[in-house]
């Protein structure tokens, strides 16, 4: 045997069995996902903020961030940010 029809029946063995394992993957997701929503936001969300009211009035860290945040955007877009 020489050294070429080696590497073609490597090759051979190995794209098998790459068919073979994407196929059993196919068919796991297929059965997996028929349990699952098919569209965003059919699946009910039952959570909620422990304290909404946090987030009524922004303290002076957050308002700190948000100052830092807009003087970057505004400088990467060549505006000069003023208070």
């Amino acid at each position: 045997m020489e050294t070429t029809e080696i590497g073609t029946y490597a090759m051979v063995a190995l794209t098998v069995g790459l068919i073979v394992y994407i196929w059993r993957m196919r068919q796991s997701n297929i059965a997996n996902s028929q349990d699952e929503p098919v569209v965003a936001g059919q699946d009910v969300l039952d959570g909620a903020a422990k304290n909404p009211e946090q987030f009524d009035e922004p303290d002076d860290d957050a308002l700190d961030e948000m100052h830092d945040l807009l003087e970057k955007a505004a400088e990467s877009q060549g505006i000069t940010y003023e208070e």
